[in-house]
């Protein structure tokens, strides 16, 4: 049974590490986007090579999160993380360091797989080292700490590539790493989950992981014309379709099927793809419209960010409580029209914007439709499963918020006509941008309809501090098992995502 106390010395330390290696993933996934301009001038980069600057990294990170969970249930929760963080800080070192752009794009991608390791060991370090009556607090540090570093990404952004330059975004994941590392191997103690089995999905995560890849490079290449994009998008729906039957007949499957017998579950998921979808592809497309159409800087597009996450922050406690009076239907489709209606007002912003009177209205709105909705949206799928799937259900949800993020950033330029070049000329990027965002706000919109129609009061509501308090603006919170289980109901395993119980070798359960 775990037993370090929040107050102790150690409590603090392990409370400093996680927030050290979920910053390296947590900020890498805000500040990319500022950097894009800068990027592709330096170093003559395509569109196309932008897109994959971004769904490289997207793409092996939510392919393999589910499988990096239950790798560090099985081998240990804290040689995962470390492992994790190395692998993170080496591969942002490549990207820092690369001379181009298909060296960039590979380097991101082995960024995705340090941050499947990480980002699920950073909760479960919390979960199974803590005494259960400190858990709901260090998670709720935990997560203060990561909305305030999701809220200072964009800025910190902008103030490094207008500074010391845009490698400098990667290069600043390397002292948080050694930072990182020898708090955690002095102060962490190491957990596992002694009824994990040692199987693995690998050809499950190796399905998906492939699927989501040839289907992104299909839309992102489709503008050229090639003979080899209809034969990628083919053969990536035959992927897709092989995960799926693996994942139904496999004995230890990395997403069982099953758990969309909820239809609840599955609806909620059904938003999410819809509300994940429009985000990725306005904050992609946002942050290169005020640098390349109203000419301002990397640090002034990044500040023009900060309304988004600043509201979720401090707001989303009281959303998160009121969903919990009132039920998720009502936010989760207000919430989207919000957002919607916050995109629209973005057609606005042109050449020359004025911030006060142009960008702030939009982002004000947009945010005024996140804080409505994201913490309900993560409360309502934890408790559409029983509580010992909550981590699996929280990993899936991580999961499909990313994959539609990565499908939106590689469809919308298709979906717009931009050339392949567009985001050098500001009279091309204004017109595609003004069409883009009316497509996301009709996604948006599609998704505020499916809540309405489908969604629920979960009974009973989630009580996990995670549930109430969420600052990032790319993905949902990925989500352990909660702090306490029912009376009577051993705590149980999280299904992958590593955020599971701490070991239970003297047979006791957690109350």
């Amino acid at each position: 049974m775990p037993d370090v106390r929040l107050a102790s010395p150690q409590g603090k330390w392990i409370v400093l590490t996680t927030v050290l290696g979920s910053s390296m993933a947590l900020l890498d996934s805000t500040v990319v986007n500022v950097a894009l301009p800068t990027i592709g001038r330096d170093l003559n980069a395509s569109l196309s090579a932008l897109q994959w600057t971004v769904n490289a990294y997207m793409l092996t990170l939510a392919g393999l999160i589910l499988l990096g969970g239950s790798l560090g249930d099985h081998y240990g929760r804290r040689r995962i993380f470390l492992i994790g963080v190395v692998w993170f800080a080496l591969a942002s070192l490549l990207c820092g360091l690369a001379p181009t752009d298909i060296v960039l794009i590979a380097a991101r991608a082995l960024q995705g797989i340090g941050g499947a390791l990480l980002t699920p060991g950073s909760l479960a370090l919390i979960q199974a080292s803590f005494h259960p009556d400190d858990r709901a607090k260090a998670v709720g540090l935990w997560s203060g700490f990561g909305g305030i570093g999701a809220a200072v990404g964009p800025f910190l952004g902008g103030w490094l590539v207008d500074g010391p330059g845009w490698r400098w975004v990667f290069l600043l994941n390397v002292p948080l790493a050694l930072l990182c590392l020898p708090v955690a191997l002095r102060h962490v103690p190491e957990s596992s989950d002694p009824t994990s089995r040692g199987r693995f999905d690998v050809l499950g995560a190796a399905l998906g992981a492939v699927s989501l890849a040839l289907v992104t490079y299909a839309l992102i290449e489709a503008r050229s014309g090639s003979v080899a994009v209809p034969v990628t998008a083919v053969l990536g729906v035959l992927a897709g379709i092989a995960f799926l039957y693996v994942e139904k007949h496999r004995p230890a499957p990395m997403m069982p099927l099953d758990i969309f017998a909820s239809r609840q579950f599955t609806a909620v998921n059904l938003v999410t793809l819809c509300v994940y979808a429009a985000f990725g592809g306005f904050f992609f497309l946002t942050a290169l419209q005020l640098q390349t159409v109203s000419g301002y800087s990397a640090l002034q597009a990044g500040t023009a960010l900060l309304p988004t996450t600043a509201l979720m922050l401090l707001f989303s406690a009281r959303s998160g409580a009121l969903a919990d009076r009132i039920g998720p239907r009502i936010p989760l489709t207000i919430g989207p029209l919000l957002c919607a209606a916050g995109m629209l007002l973005m057609v606005r912003v042109g050449k020359h914007a004025n911030y006060l009177t142009d960008v702030l209205p939009a982002m004000v709105v947009m945010g005024a439709g996140m804080v409505t909705l994201v913490a309900p949206l993560t409360a309502t799928v934890l408790a559409s499963v029983e509580t010992a799937r909550a981590g699996l259900a929280s990993g899936i949800n991580n999961a499909a918020a990313r994959a539609a993020g990565l499908v939106a950033v590689a469809a919308l330029p298709l979906l717009t006509g931009m050339a392949p070049d567009a985001y050098r000329s500001a009279d091309a990027f204004d017109a595609a941008f003004d069409r883009a965002m009316p497509i996301c706000a009709a996604v948006l919109v599609i998704g505020s309809v499916l809540a309405f129609t489908t969604v629920r009061r979960p009974t009973p509501p989630c009580a996990h501090p995670h549930c109430r308090t969420h600052g990032c603006v790319t993905h949902p919170p990925l989500e352990g098992t909660n702090t306490l289980p029912p009376e009577g109901e051993p705590a149980g395993r999280g299904g992958g995502t590593g955020a599971h119980d701490t070991d239970r070798n003297d047979g006791k359960r957690l109350r």
